[in-house]
């Protein structure tokens, strides 16, 4: 299967990045909505921050992006305005609370959850233009198993599943698990997420893991569980990470465990292990689905 002229050109461009740089890679996802992903997104990405990683977090949920929402910030422009040219991609950054960088999407537009195959390519195309200094790269994508969830979770090299102690998350994490395997994605890691204790976070990484070893022949890592706090509840109110603003509640606590986790997690070796991986994953995903579609 042959990657189209434009996206070999795309390719090309990527090669004359700095490559001598490695980045870490996650996807963080859920196959439902109301899991808690995208506050698991931003608490790790300001975990790690605090950790000394430079991270910046993507928020790949194009149509219904609430990033921005849950850190209180109102962005003048977003990549609606990269994709129609209005902006670059650096124009459009963010500094969060916390420390980290936001690229933000936008929110209730129907048109950038349904992008052409040619805007797809734009918006790949903007990436491989990033000269941010960048550690860690935390793609926050859409609930479910649409396209654009699989071309950005097979672009990444890790995964975090984040899942509750509830019949249908369960159940809709297996699934997305399933269809992305089909994928040749790897690298699954689970956060048990709003538990009411670490064995109840335990138990819930098993009823899965047990799942997709028997029926997938996949091992499930289990990076951690989140528990129940009345402060990370108060955080989302303040608009603010709990890691920031209540340091040592139990939530925070969590996730610093899991900034820990990840933060030892070792760096890709050799040109896959940069920032053009992930777009080079995205061109070849957008060509081969390209090909498919016509």
């Amino acid at each position: 299967m042959y990657l189209s002229e434009a996206s070999l050109d795309q390719a090309a461009g990527l090669r004359r990045m700095s490559a001598a740089r490695p980045v870490k890679v996650i996807a963080v996802t859920g196959g439902k909505g109301g899991v808690g992903k995208t506050n698991v997104s931003v608490n790790l990405a300001a975990a790690l921050t605090r950790l000394g990683s430079r991270v910046i977090l993507f928020d790949a949920d194009l149509g219904l992006a609430n990033v921005d929402v849950l850190l209180g910030l109102s962005p003048q422009r977003n990549l609606s305005h990269v994709l129609s040219g209005q902006s670059k991609l650096k124009e459009v950054l963010l500094e969060a609370p916390g420390g980290f960088t936001i690229v933000p999407a936008s929110s209730g537009t129907q048109h950038m959850a349904e992008l052409s195959a040619a805007e797809h390519a734009g918006l790949i195309r903007c990436f491989s233009e990033l000269e941010h200094d960048v550690d860690v790269l935390i793609v926050d994508t859409a609930a479910g198993i649409s396209n654009s969830v699989v071309s950005f979770v097979r672009a990444c090299r890790d995964l975090i599943i984040v899942a509750c102690d509830e019949p249908s998350s369960i159940t809709d994490a297996y699934a997305l698990i399933k269809v992305l395997n089909r994928q040749g994605v790897e690298g699954f890691h689970m956060v048990a997420n709003r538990v009411r204790s670490q064995r109840e976070g335990q138990m819930l990484y098993h009823k899965l893991a047990i799942a997709t070893e028997r029926f997938l022949d996949l091992r499930l890592d289990f990076l951690g569980a989140i528990p129940e706090d009345d402060r990370l509840r108060r955080a989302v109110q303040k608009q603010q990470p709990v890691v920031t603003v209540y340091p040592n509640s139990p939530s925070a606590r969590a996730f610093h465990d899991l900034a820990r986790r990840v933060d030892g997690w070792p760096f890709p070796n050799g040109t896959t292990g940069n920032l053009q991986f992930f777009v080079e994953r995205l061109i070849e995903y957008s060509a081969r689905h390209r090909e498919l579609a016509g």
